[in-house]
């Protein structure tokens, strides 16, 4: 069976990382809840720094300030087109 496309909720990620965390073995986890252990080494690594395993919260900050700059030069983008129209209009 594929583990492809499965959604676990938080608190189900929380019990897996302190399983992990008291010491039960990372192969008996993921043969027991069937979870890909990249993803459980995943869990226990975002958990480990940030508290969380959301995305956004494990961001380094190089990768937010390409985000922001991504987000900034599409809106200049955006200006841009605008102005080119308004320039094009007698």
């Amino acid at each position: 069976m594929s583990n492809t496309n499965k959604r676990y909720n938080e608190e189900f990620k929380k019990q897996i990382v302190e399983l992990i965390n008291s010491g039960k073995n990372i192969n008996e986890v993921v043969k027991e809840y069937n979870i890909a252990r990249s993803t459980v080494n995943k869990w226990v690594k975002d958990y480990s720094s940030s508290g969380s395993f959301k995305a956004k919260d494990n961001r380094s900050n190089e990768e937010n300030e390409l985000i922001k700059l991504k987000k900034e030069n599409q809106r200049l983008k955006m200006e841009n087109d605008i102005l080119k129209q308004a320039a094009l209009i007698p």
